[in-house]
């Protein structure tokens, strides 16, 4: 189904009853990601609301770079939320997704049960992985120019994609890349939030997430290296949980299905089945200062 949210409008899949979980794929995916995942937290009693990204997959594809900025990103979570009556709700990210879901686990915390991030952690600890990250993230910076990263994706039949990312579902993907649109708006997430000045400044001063959070990554993740998950721990003020899973690529969800979905049900399953939701409201930001927490 099709959900407006102030100016845009989000393609959303909502099955299953019972406490609310919301999945959230990163680039340059959408929602089908979450295939093996929805079936399992379905079985298990869970409500599944899995949107298509702006910029992604049916939902709408703003022009402007900056209708794709992380404020946005984060109002549309919210205003989903609102629009489906859910007051509050397990958030799951990957990619991107995990990017959006801690924002919005530190500045709406009376909104999120919990907060599982995959591959991506903290904003601030992926500042802080070092050297070795940046060479990993040497894609932010060339995505960031107009035209240039569109042709260096999409020649020779996206052939640099296609070897660069060993994407699981390689062909989908590039069905849905052919559409210059579809391609230059998924690049948007990059442009509006990850210029040189913000990849390599200091982060944004953020609360600290105070919900019980789990970071998952994979070892044979090509783009993220783990110690900016581990290290998300110094910025959770709540109970954290880390979970290495061996031998799967950065889509861990599509390489080890049965894993992820065990760990997911088990961490889901030890948290309260029904919290008191309170109205929707952003906080200001403020500079996290918990100690590191071990996993």
């Amino acid at each position: 189904m099709d959900i407006t949210v102030g100016d845009i409008t989000l393609r959303v899949r909502d099955t299953g009853s019972g406490v609310p979980v919301m999945l959230l794929h990163g680039w340059p995916d959408t929602g089908d990601l979450w295939r093996h995942q929805v079936p399992a937290l379905t079985a298990a009693g869970y409500r599944v609301i899995v949107p298509d990204l702006r910029g992604f997959g049916g939902s709408g594809k703003p022009a402007d770079v900056a209708a794709y900025a992380l404020p946005a990103l984060i109002g549309d979570v919210v205003g989903l939320l609102d629009a489906l009556d859910v007051r509050e709700v397990h958030l799951v990210g990957h990619d991107w997704g995990a990017a959006i879901a801690w924002m919005t686990a530190a500045l709406a915390p009376h909104r999120i049960a919990s907060l599982t991030a995959m591959s991506v952690g903290h904003p601030a600890a992926f500042r802080a992985a070092g050297l070795r990250q940046r060479e990993k993230s040497w894609y932010m910076l060339l995505f960031q120019f107009a035209g240039v990263a569109e042709r260096w994706l999409s020649d020779d039949d996206f052939g640099n994609l296609r070897e660069w990312s060993a994407h699981p579902d390689i062909e989908a993907v590039v069905e849905r890349l052919a559409d210059p649109a579809a391609l230059t708006a998924g690049l948007a997430l990059y442009r509006a939030n990850l210029s040189p000045e913000a990849l390599f400044g200091p982060p944004a001063p953020l609360p600290p997430v105070t919900v019980p959070a789990m970071g998952l990554w994979s070892s044979g993740d090509f783009a993220l290296i783990e110690e900016g998950m581990t290290g998300s721990a110094g910025h959770v003020s709540g109970p954290w949980r880390y979970e290495r899973v061996e031998g799967a690529g950065h889509w861990l969800q599509l390489d080890a299905p049965e894993t992820v979905n065990a760990l997911l049900l088990d961490f889901l399953g030890a948290q309260p089945r029904h919290r008191a939701g309170r109205p929707s409201r952003l906080v200001s930001p403020s500079r996290p200062d918990s100690p590191v927490r071990s996993a």
